[in-house]
């Protein structure tokens, strides 16, 4: 695994990764607020093909748009990122998906979960999110269009795009290969 924006701090491996979120860290392209971001923490390994990633995510969400989750990215202008996102005191499963521009679901959470476990399934032409509040049972949060048989980087990300960071807590990050 390797690092895209490499956080000032942070210990540990894909069985259990403690970072600190440093402030203005983000990605994000054009839609709405007319802006480029593309810097956040993104640790990862390069697939090609067909892949099912997991992980559980724990994060002090504390500052508007906080984030941390999974990421599945060709380049700047092709990606998709899931997780928390931290929306006016409230914990989001959120899904971006970029082909060129921005988009933003969210299903606002207000009992603010301690932890959420995400699957990212990229098969075909198509990556399918899940997540979870218990490990256990798995709810499908987007189904979205991407580029089949080209290279991509799949891992964790996080972001704060405001002037505080916080600290998050990656654990049981896994990527296997799904055969057709």
């Amino acid at each position: 695994m390797k690092w895209n924006n490499e956080p000032k701090n942070w210990s540990g491996n894909e069985t259990k990764l403690s970072c600190t979120i440093e402030p203005d860290t983000d990605y994000w392209r054009i839609t709405h607020y007319g802006f480029i971001r593309d810097n956040g923490p993104f640790y990862y390994k390069e697939m090609t093909g067909n892949f099912e990633a997991g992980v559980k995510i724990s994060g002090q969400y504390t500052e508007l748009f906080h984030q941390a989750g999974l990421m599945v990215r060709i380049d700047e202008k092709n990606w998709i990122k899931t997780g928390i996102e931290y929306v006016d005191g409230v914990q989001n499963v959120s899904a971006v998906v970029t082909r060129e521009v921005s988009d933003w679901s969210v299903i606002p959470r207000h009992d603010s979960p301690a932890a959420i476990w995400l699957t990212l399934l990229r098969k075909g032409d198509y990556v399918e999110i899940k997540y979870s509040f218990d490990g256990v049972k798995y709810e499908m949060l987007r189904l979205a269009y991407f580029p089949p048989d080209v290279k991509a980087g799949i891992g964790i990300v996080a972001a704060a795009p405001g002037k505080e960071s916080f600290e998050v807590v990656f654990e049981d990050f896994q990527v296997k290969e799904i055969k057709n």
